[in-house]
């Protein structure tokens, strides 16, 4: 992570207000996971195609996010049996500035991902008031029925195209946290590339130079999948495997 951190120190910064054209609510997302140390590789290969948002001082931040899904887990079901049309709802915290957003995510059945927000301070139990409001309007099922389920915490930088409408989150030490269970995946990055429309850019570029594949299993979908007993699996049996042999692959030293 020592290394990781000098090399982010080399990008030109932006701020949240400058961000503002880019935040692609309506979007198509391009998801990579991969070793730390493909990582490193990336960042000095894009160095000068992007910038990175800087909060006070602060280039990583920390978010906590818990997910919420049915007694049933209805909501992974439908994931893991790869329905379209299908919804994540969250709250998420950003660590250092103690902001909280409950969040609806929507991936409709052309591949789109539809993310709509309101801002609560903190996690809830139960739905009542403004949060209630906001999830009848956005789910077609009954809030009541969703609960607490599992916390995905997380190290995160974004960065941001110089020349379109392009960002990248880049998700690092990651943490699973299920009741007494905790898992941590200190070794991967999960980076999603967020464009209007897909097309080719410069991390793609670096991606397709070091041999890494695009493909993705979601971090709630995988957290559930490696901290829950008795759940169906086998539909990421495949991204599960490769995500160990990521972790375990302490040998990257070229591509």
């Amino acid at each position: 992570m020592t290394n990781t951190l000098a090399v982010l120190n080399k990008f030109d910064s932006i701020t949240l207000k400058e961000m503002d054209n880019v935040k692609l609510m309506n979007r198509t997302d391009t998801k990579f996971t991969f070793n730390i140390a493909q990582f490193e590789k990336a960042l000095d290969i894009v160095l000068n195609d992007y910038r990175i948002l800087e909060v006070e001082g602060k280039r990583v931040s920390r978010y906590k996010t818990l997910y919420y899904d049915t007694l049933g887990l209805n909501l992974y079901s439908k994931h893991h049996n790869g329905q379209l049309n299908r919804y994540k709802i969250r709250h998420r915290t950003y660590v250092e500035s103690n902001i909280g957003f409950l969040e609806v995510k929507f991936k409709n059945n052309k591949g789109r991902t539809i993310k709509s927000r309101i801002k609560q301070a903190e996690t809830t139990e139960t739905w009542n008031g403004d949060a209630k409001t906001f999830l009848d309007k956005m789910l077609p099922f009954e809030p009541q029925t969703l609960v607490p389920v599992i916390w995905v915490n997380y190290s995160r930088l974004t960065l941001v195209n110089k020349n379109s409408a392009e960002r990248l989150t880049i998700d690092l030490d990651l943490q699973f946290v299920n009741g007494k269970k905790t898992e941590n995946l200190s070794s991967l990055v999960i980076a999603e590339v967020k464009q209007e429309s897909k097309k080719n850019s410069p991390f793609l570029k670096a991606m397709k130079q070091l041999h890494v594949r695009e493909g993705s299993i979601s971090k709630y979908c995988m957290g559930i999948a490696l901290t829950s007993e008795g759940i169906k699996k086998n539909n990421f049996k495949e991204k599960l495997n490769n995500i160990k042999n990521i972790i375990n692959d302490n040998s990257i030293t070229n591509s």
